[in-house]
């Protein structure tokens, strides 16, 4: 993978961490709601799918 390739993925991590670090933020300190559940989530799959392919990038 080049080297804008790597670019991409950091700015895809950033925007993924931003997402990650909002949805924990909104997170109540009770009664979570689905929706809420599922955002955290989604971002935490996010940020580690992009933190592989870096990873990967990194080892070819």
């Amino acid at each position: 993978m080049s080297e804008q390739e790597r670019e991409r993925l950091e700015k895809l991590l950033a925007e993924a961490q931003e997402e990650l670090a909002q949805a924990t933020a909104a997170m109540p300190a009770h009664s979570v709601r689905p929706w809420q559940m599922q955002r955290l989530e989604d971002a935490e799959d996010q940020v580690a799918a992009i933190k592989a392919q870096l990873k990967e990038l990194v080892t070819d």
